[in-house]
């Protein structure tokens, strides 16, 4: 079905273009610091770089989109490739996507990768784990790569993977699985697509998921009506926070609930491309509504929540990478409540965001080649 198609004459209200400003009812109040409040220094470069995490010796591994994964000694900027990395499809939005480390893994050296794979004319996201090994001249190995999950079913295009993958404090994985630009299936418990997934860390579904009683991959749901979601953390209380492009404005940050429904394509604060006009959240209260919003979009990529000491005016506040509004836009959270409070102009698009062993703050630039920079505050 077209855009055009699925909007109803009159969706448009007055409450409909309040919704689809910028917005969300979290605190304002103004902060005593530095403006800006860091300074930038790039420490290395890679080809259209996507996802960072730190390892427990403070080097760093760099997936980049075209599918090869890299160590980066953060101290020197020096780069090794990590081989081992199963075969990946690039192209449009696709290709390597995020990397995590297992909680454990001091002990068992288990990193998650997502990506995507072909088939035939199809395509879709994956989560596999495997084995790191590190050797002496800066590069390293993966092996027993094994597959954990993977979206159902596999549909054309190359557009909203989001495959965004997170660790909770009890050990369940987290993934995001965007609606693939399909609309419909993000409603659909048929499908995995459009929804934010539980699981064990191997891939098993926990019996206390909201849907488990339904069976087959409605079992691995936790939220459904979702577009395309690339940005996931957990706040220090245990909330967790994902935020997700919408369509022609409405971007979201949305506070995941167990089992709501969080109304894409029913409900945006956006419209369809074009301008076809889609209901706002307000037409639909038994749909759960972002807690913040962006109209115009700032397209947002990669999230963190700052917990360290090095930024103490930055505690308990998200930082989100922006792509097509180039900037690292500042939210600040108020229990369940969330806003706007800062964008700071990067002058490159901006995939990722994360947060140091010391307090600095990473940035990766969407660009070949990419910067990585390290945020620090002005001496």
């Amino acid at each position: 079905m077209t855009p055009a198609a699925r909007a109803p004459a009159g969706a448009t209200s007055r409450a409909a273009d309040v919704e689809r400003g910028t917005g969300g009812p979290g605190p304002r109040r103004r902060v005593v610091e530095p403006d800006p409040p860091f300074v930038r220094t790039p420490v290395a470069t890679f080809n259209q770089p996507w996802a960072m995490t730190f390892l427990p010796d403070g080097r760093a591994l760099v997936t980049e989109k075209a599918g090869q994964l890299k160590l980066v000694d953060v101290r020197t900027g020096s780069v090794g490739i990590v081989s081992g990395v199963p075969a990946v499809a690039v192209g449009g939005q696709g290709g390597l996507g995020d990397v995590i480390l297992h909680p454990g893994f001091a002990g068992n050296r288990r990193i998650y990768l997502s990506y995507i794979e072909r088939s035939g004319p199809n395509y879709g996201a994956v989560v596999v784990h495997a084995r790191l090994a590190l050797d002496t001249s800066g590069g390293g190995h993966l092996s027993q790569v094994t597959r954990v999950w993977e979206q159902v079913p596999k549909v054309t295009g190359q557009g909203h993977f989001s495959h965004r993958l997170a660790f909770d404090a009890s050990g369940k994985l987290w993934i995001t699985s965007g609606d693939r630009q399909k609309f419909d299936p993000a409603q659909d418990m048929g499908t995995n697509l459009g929804k934010i997934i539980r699981l064990d860390e191997d891939g098993s579904v926990p019996a206390d998921n909201p849907f488990f009683a339904q069976g087959g991959v409605a079992a691995q749901v936790w939220t459904l009506g979702h577009r395309n979601m690339l940005g996931i953390a957990f706040d220090a209380q245990g909330r967790l926070w994902v935020h997700e492009m919408g369509p022609e404005g409405g971007d979201e940050l949305n506070l995941i609930l167990r089992g709501r429904n969080y109304g894409w394509p029913l409900v945006s604060n956006g419209n369809h491309y074009g301008g076809a006009p889609i209901p706002g959240h307000s037409t639909r209260p038994d749909l759960e509504a972002p807690k913040a919003w962006w109209t115009p979009v700032i397209a947002p990529s990669g999230m963190i929540i700052y917990s360290g000491d090095l930024f103490p005016t930055f505690r308990g506040q998200a930082f989100i990478g922006g792509l097509a509004s180039q900037a690292l836009i500042r939210v600040r959270l108020d229990g369940t409540n969330a806003a706007e409070y800062r964008r700071y102009p990067m002058g490159q698009r901006i995939r990722e965001v994360e947060q140091g062993p010391d307090g600095a703050i990473w940035l990766l630039e969407d660009a070949n080649p990419g910067r990585l920079l390290k945020l620090t505050p002005p001496a």
